[in-house]
Formats: structure tokens, C-alpha cells, sequence
């Protein structure tokens, strides 16, 4: 947050606003609902949505004898939407391999980056782990 501070009244008073960036996304994300394609937006309060959550994990090579390393990591985790919707498929044929299409919501990963960590091993060798630190999380439809 960035304060902006302004002269206030000749009574000597100091006024001091802060900004918000998050703010404009709040306003943002309500004013653009009517365009919403499920996506969650930071206007929904719900303590239990799909959203990003960090743990830690010790990350140690299976066979060799490496020093192990504690790395930040994250998860997908959370309720989407509560509604399902099944439509019958219209079809030309007598037979119907899947009379329906169902969608539903699943808590995903939307955004992640690769990172990598070095273990030190016996005898002086370096083995790198990888791993994928998701950055946001999503609603998006089940496979």
C-alpha cells in the first residue's frame, strides 16, 4: 500500500489515504458479473471457495543420501459451484452410447510455474528435484 498524504485543513490536521490495489479488483470483478463465465472474483466471502494454499513439504532423494530441503508449496483446494447440470445429447441413431452431457466445477490449478531445488548428496554430487508452485487457483470443468 502506497499512502498519499495530503495538507488538510488550516487546523493543522494531517490527512493520510491509503490505497488499495485489490480494491479496484473487487470493483472490477462485481461490475463484470453480468459477463461471468464461473470464474470466482474476490468479491466472494465464502472461507471454504476454491482458492490457492500453502504448506510445507521436506523434499529428500528416495535412493541416495542427499541432504533433504524444505520447499514452500502450494495446492488447489475448496468448494466450486454446488450445481451439476446433465443435458440429453440428441442423437440420429437408435442407439445412445451417452444419453447425456454433464457439467460440473472442479477446484484446479490455473496458473503455475516451474521451479527446481538442488539437494547436496554424498560425495560432493548435486541432484535437482522439480516441481510446480501453482500460482492461482480456478473453477473450471471436470474431465
Amino acid at each position: 500500500m502506497k499512502p498519499s498524504i495530503s495538507a488538510g485543513p488550516p487546523s493543522g490536521l494531517l490527512l493520510v489515504l491509503m490505497c488499495c490495489p485489490l480494491l479496484g479488483l473487487v470493483q472490477s470483478a462485481s461490475s463484470n458479473k453480468a459477463g461471468d463465465k464461473g470464474h470466482q472474483h474476490l468479491v466472494d466471502t465464502d472461507p471454504e471457495r476454491c482458492m490457492r494454499h500453502h504448506f510445507v513439504e521436506t523434499i529428500t532423494h528416495p535412493i541416495y543420501k542427499c541432504n533433504s530441503k524444505m520447499v514452500l508449496l502450494a495446492r488447489c483446494e475448496g468448494h466450486c459451484s454446488h450445481t451439476t447440470r446433465s443435458d440429453p445429447l440428441i442423437s440420429f441413431s437408435s442407439v445412445l452410447k451417452q444419453p447425456f452431457k454433464s457439467f460440473c466445477s472442479c477446484c484446479r490449478p490455473h496458473t503455475s510455474k516451474l521451479k527446481a531445488v538442488r539437494l547436496r548428496c554424498a560425495g560432493g554430487t548435486r541432484i535437482t528435484a522439480t516441481y510446480r508452485y501453482i500460482l492461482a487457483c480456478n473453477c473450471e470443468e471436470c474431465s
